[in-house]
C-alpha cells in the first residue's frame, strides 16, 4: 500500500464563513420584513443525541442571526400527531424552515412525516419533492448533509466530472441524495449497501469514497486505492467515523475528520437555506403582479 501524505478536510472554518453571510442576509431580511428568519425544529421522544443535536442547532441559528422554534412532542406521540404538528407550521407565516429531527421513534412513520412539511419550507431537503429537486437538478433545497460535502470538496479542490464516486449506504436523506448530486456533477457513481457483495473491492475503486452507514469503523484503510478522496458521514459512539480515521492517514489524499468534518457544514447548510427560504417567502408575499 502506498504511504503518502493524508490532508484532513475541516468542515469548521468553510461553516464559519457560510454562516458569517447567513448572518449578513438574516440582519437585511430583518430589516425588511421586520423579523428575523424563524427555523421550527420538531424532536420527538428524548434521545439524548438528538436533544443535543438541536440544541446545537438552536444556538447556530442564533449565531447567525435568526430566531428558533422547538415543538417537543413525546416517545408516544403517534404518526398522526407528528403530521399535525408539521401541517400547523407549515401554515405558520412566522416560520420560515421545518426540521424534523432525525430520526423518530420507530412508531412513527418517518416518510409521512417528512413529506407533511410544505416543500418551500423544507430546508433539510428530506421530502420527495426536494429529491426530485435534486435528482432532476431543479430547483429547490437539497439534503444539507449531501450538499455540505459537494461544498468541501469544491473547496478542497476536488475535481467531480469524470471520477468514480463510491457512496456506501443508500439512506433517503443521506446516500441516496448525494448519488443523484455526485451524477449532477458528472461523477459515475456506485452505491453500495448491505446487500452488496465483496464491498470491499468495490470500495477500492472509488476515486471519492462517501461512507454513510452508522457502522461506526467499517471502513479499513486497507480498503481504499492510494490518493482516494474519503468523506465519512459516520457519526457514532465516542466519535467514531464509519472509517478507521488512522487507517485511512496514509493512503488517502483527502478525508473529513469526526467530528469537525462533515458534521459542521450540515448545520450551515441548514442555516443558509432557511435564509433562503425566508428571503423567497417574503418576496412571493411582497411582489404584486405587474398591471397589463
Amino acid at each position: 500500500m502506498t504511504v503518502r501524505k493524508t490532508e484532513l478536510m475541516h468542515g469548521g472554518p468553510l461553516a464559519d464563513e457560510i454562516i458569517d453571510q447567513v448572518w449578513i442576509r438574516a440582519e437585511a431580511f430583518a430589516n425588511h420584513s421586520g423579523r428575523p428568519p424563524c427555523l421550527a425544529a420538531v424532536l420527538v421522544g428524548d434521545d439524548p443525541a438528538s436533544m443535543t443535536y438541536v440544541r446545537m442547532k438552536q444556538r447556530r441559528s442564533a449565531a447567525a442571526g435568526m430566531t428558533s422554534k422547538l415543538v417537543f412532542l413525546p416517545e408516544t406521540a403517534s404518526t398522526e400527531e407528528v403530521v399535525a404538528v408539521l401541517h400547523d407550521l407549515s401554515s405558520d407565516d412566522g416560520v420560515d424552515g421545518i426540521l424534523l429531527q432525525h430520526p423518530v421513534p420507530p412508531d412513527v412513520d418517518e416518510r409521512s412525516a417528512f413529506e407533511a412539511i410544505a416543500p418551500h419550507k423544507d430546508v433539510d431537503g428530506v421530502t420527495m419533492h426536494s429529491f426530485a429537486a435534486m435528482a432532476f437538478g431543479a430547483t429547490g433545497f437539497q439534503s444539507c448533509t449531501p450538499a455540505g460535502m459537494l461544498r468541501l470538496l469544491d473547496a478542497y479542490g476536488v475535481e467531480l466530472a469524470g471520477r468514480h464516486a463510491v457512496v456506501i449506504g443508500r439512506s433517503p436523506i443521506l446516500g441516496k441524495p448525494i448519488g443523484m448530486l455526485l451524477l449532477g456533477r458528472d461523477a459515475t457513481v456506485t452505491t453500495c449497501h448491505s446487500h452488496t457483495e465483496r464491498l470491499e473491492r468495490v470500495v477500492r475503486t472509488g476515486d471519492i469514497v462517501v461512507a454513510a452507514t452508522g457502522h461506526p469503523h467499517l471502513v479499513r484503510g486497507s480498503w481504499l486505492r492510494s490518493g482516494a478522496v474519503v468523506l465519512d458521514a459516520g457519526y457514532n459512539a465516542d466519535n467514531r467515523g464509519d472509517v478507521v480515521l488512522e487507517e485511512a492517514m496514509g493512503v488517502a489524499s483527502l478525508i473529513t475528520p469526526v467530528p469537525g468534518g462533515v458534521g459542521p457544514m450540515t448545520i450551515a447548510l441548514l442555516l443558509e437555506q432557511t435564509v433562503a427560504a425566508a428571503e423567497g417567502r417574503h418576496d412571493s408575499l411582497t411582489s404584486t403582479p405587474e398591471r397589463s
